[in-house]
């Protein structure tokens, strides 16, 4: 897959609203653990970044795939993981499916005022017993004449502190635990404050994504008209499951320009810092261990590239998915990790830009299904594991 004059012009627009927008802030953002969502987000909707991929109809581009798959790249200029993890939540994560599958009205509703820019939006799957293991969520969400009824808990919810409404994945009903949930869209504010039967039971402080809101909600008799539901009741998990695969082509392509800086940078230091009468980039060991890094870094883009042009020439690629996002996982460890060594004492202090990275990739191997989880998905494709009968 190469990139297109169009393609590059996306990027190249991102990057400059990323220089004069972004990251001037990011590390007042990182010291405060929030951004403002509705702020930044106003800003990309009128640029048009919000909704590449999705339906003109509703203010979107109408563009395929491999658009929403430059900018993932390009927002790996910003300088953190945190707020390029938000906006893929908007444009990759709690989206797809609604564009997909949702009917006119509720486009009409919360996917037009999304790819504006004027509403943030959340995915609620992860719950306190159940996050890699989606079919085990708990959150109940009982029929009462034209409405459903939900309650249960939603947790590690990105840009939920700030979001308007969420795409929740609920039990409807009884039954096998992957045909019995479905999608349904949850308005979490009116007039800027939540909705009664909803707590933001606590803000959950992490290692690294620190300009990233993350919190755990709870949902107590929440009304929503069923009319909100996503498609078909009792296909949510389908869905769900489809809408992993771009989030997880979205997390491998969204690292590609952030490692690409991490060695860059430690290559301007390693060049530059004096080691026994020589620069540290005079060390072979430092030469290989570059090397390697950069080399693992092009055989995930190239692995990314050709997941996605099958994705737009509507070929499955649950497979190919899960194996970049697996690699990219494991790339954001190693490759910050490794530059982080060449940089010694001044890696590990705070306001260090690798040591940020250090920080924030470390969620790549367990957000969006942990490294285990693609194994096994990769295992089953392969034909060397076998599903569980349930």
């Amino acid at each position: 897959m190469q990139w297109s004059h169009e393609h590059l012009e996306i990027q190249k627009t991102l990057k400059r609203f990323i220089d004069a927008e972004i990251n001037p802030h990011v590390d007042e953002w990182e010291a405060a653990e929030i951004f403002p969502a509705h702020e930044v987000f106003k800003k990309l909707g009128n640029l048009g970044l919000l909704g590449l991929t999705k339906p003109e109809a509703h203010g979107g581009a109408g563009l395929d795939y491999s658009y929403g798959l430059a900018m993932a790249e390009a927002l790996g200029h910003i300088h953190c993981g945190g707020i390029p993890m938000a906006i893929g939540v908007q444009t990759d994560m709690c989206t797809p499916a609604l564009a997909r599958f949702g009917s006119e009205e509720l486009q009409r509703e919360f996917l037009a005022p999304a790819i504006a820019g004027d509403m943030v939006g959340c995915i609620g799957v992860s719950e306190p017993g159940a996050g890699s293991d989606v079919s085990a969520i708990k959150t109940v969400a009982r029929k009462d004449g034209d409405d459903y009824v939900i309650t249960g808990q939603k947790m590690w919810i990105t840009n939920s502190l700030q979001a308007d409404w969420m795409c929740m994945l609920v039990n409807t009903g009884e039954g096998p635990a992957h045909k019995n949930k479905s999608l349904v869209m949850v308005p979490l504010r009116e007039g800027g404050k939540l909705r009664p039967g909803i707590e933001v039971a606590k803000k959950i402080r992490k290692i690294g994504m620190n300009a990233s809101d993350t919190g755990l909600l709870y949902f107590d008799e929440v009304r929503v008209p069923q009319r909100n539901r996503i498609g078909a009741e009792g296909h949510g998990f389908i869905y769900q499951m489809q809408q992993f695969q771009e989030e997880r082509l979205w997390a491998a392509a969204s690292c590609l320009q952030s490692l690409s800086n991490c060695i860059g940078w430690t290559m301007e230091w390693a060049q530059e810092r004096k080691l026994f009468g020589a620069t540290l980039a005079d060390q072979q060991w430092v030469q290989f261990r570059l090397a390697e890094m950069k080399t693992d870094l092009e055989a995930l883009r190239a692995l990314t590239y050709r997941a996605c042009e099958m994705y737009v020439g509507g070929q499955d690629v649950l497979e190919l998915a899960s194996m970049g996002k697996l690699l990219a996982g494991r790339l954001n460890r190693t490759i910050p990790d490794g530059c982080l060594q060449f940089w010694g004492g001044m890696g590990y202090t705070w306001e260090n830009k690798v040591s940020r990275m250090f920080r924030d990739g470390r969620l790549g191997s367990i957000g969006g299904g942990a490294d285990e989880v693609m194994l096994g998905i990769i295992a089953k494709t392969m034909g060397v594991a076998k599903r569980p009968q349930r």
